[in-house]
């Protein structure tokens, strides 16, 4: 994290290059106090001075139109950080200036497990807004060497009986919302092996597929109105009308068999209603991908059918606001991980979550299908069995 913004000059460290994105300066010393929030306030009860900075580096109270101009001077902010994070480390390794008591946050290494979880899903915002300051600033100087061409929805499917399928994390690493475990029954199912790729995606726009209403919910044709896209939103075309996409290091070919991203769930769905399937529930995926059935996981986020929900048994911790504010019906589950997510978060437990309009996450979608009969239920105890089916048309 440190690496990434050294390279960075007073400008870009303060600019908020897409309006749902902080500046990264902003991330950078959020990590610093939080780190010093839990530690010295929460754990140590040292709260002199923390509740000032609140006001600037807590999202619940910094404005984010203002995030940026509330930094210190570059150099400042970089020693402060700095030195924030070196007196952290020094605590937790037990060589700092006060011992630290046994408290609930620290059992079983819980509170650096959270902290290097939360720095991670910071450093991939950080990456989202290098992404949008390339496309913000990209000049059209790209011809891609190959034409992306249209290909039809056909995939692989891999059915699953019905069964009780066991979802959810342990602790200390898991957050909040993936516990308590527990284990939901499931209708036989059947999901696509491969997210859905760049040429298929290519495929349903050539098929009018942002042109027909009758695949997409009434919202999410009023956003399709309303909004005007008509393409994912790092794909950008040359004056030969090829296709290419541009990420945090500029513009690349798109490769015909890569996931498709850069999509919210209102073209994700419209997708899927265009290839004769649906989405996924998260717990039909998160079964599948425990039973290795999925392929080329962790390059894309995934969209889900479900809204974000809590589990059985659900309790905030370590704060109500990291997951229970957002059980509100307007935010829907992610599974899987992107290019930028680090390998820690990528478990099959892990849950994500955007509201259904979102499209600068690195996001994709993966098919499925109710169950034809194919897939036998298991006996008790007995692991299931995976059948491959035949590939889906469009519609």
């Amino acid at each position: 994290m440190q690496a990434l913004v050294k390279r960075l000059n007073e400008h870009d460290l303060r600019c908020q290059f897409h309006p749902e994105l902080s500046p990264i300066g902003w991330h950078y010393a959020h990590c610093a106090h939080i780190e010093k929030r839990w530690l010295l306030g929460e754990v140590l009860g040292r709260w002199r001075g923390l509740r000032r900075q609140d006001a600037l580096y807590l999202p619940e109270q910094a404005f984010k139109p203002e995030r940026g101009r509330s930094l210190p001077p570059r150099d400042r902010l970089l020693r402060q950080v700095r030195a924030d994070q070196e007196r952290t480390l020094l605590l937790l390794s037990g060589m700092g200036e006060q011992r630290l008591p046994e408290h609930p946050l620290l059992a079983d290494g819980y509170l650096p497990l959270f902290l290097l979880q939360h720095h991670q899903q910071h450093y991939e915002t950080m990456l989202l807004v290098l992404a949008q300051r390339a496309q913000a600033r990209h000049l059209g100087r790209f011809l891609p060497q190959q034409r992306l061409r249209p290909a039809g929805p056909e995939t692989e499917f891999v059915a699953l009986p019905a069964c009780c399928y066991p979802v959810g994390g342990e602790r200390p690493a898991a957050f909040d919302n993936e516990l308590p475990a527990w284990s939901p029954e499931l209708e036989e199912f059947e999901i696509s092996r491969r997210p859905v790729a760049n040429a298929q995606w290519l495929g349903f726009m050539e098929a009018g597929g942002y042109e027909r209403p009758e695949l997409w919910s009434e919202v999410g044709w009023a956003w399709r109105e309303r909004s005007g896209v008509w393409h994912p939103e790092h794909w950008r075309q040359d004056g030969r009308g090829w296709w290419y996409g541009i990420l945090a290091d500029g513009p690349y070919e798109l490769h015909p068999q890569f996931p498709v991203h850069g999509i919210n769930r209102y073209e994700a769905e419209a997708y899927a209603n265009w290839a004769g399937a649906r989405l996924p529930h998260e717990h039909e995926w998160e079964a599948a991908q425990r039973l290795h059935a999925l392929q080329l996981t962790g390059i894309v986020w995934e969209w889900c059918a479900n809204p974000f929900f809590p589990y059985p048994g659900f309790e905030a911790f370590p704060y109500a606001r990291y997951s229970e504010t957002w059980f509100d019906g307007a935010h829907y589950s992610l599974r899987g991980g992107s290019l930028y997510t680090r390998p820690r978060i990528k478990r099959a437990s892990f849950r994500n979550f955007y509201q259904a309009d979102k499209r600068h996450v690195l996001a994709g979608l993966r098919l499925a299908r109710d169950g034809c009969g194919r897939a036998n239920r298991p006996e008790t105890g007995e692991m299931p069995r995976l059948q491959l089916v035949a590939t889906g048309e469009s519609a």
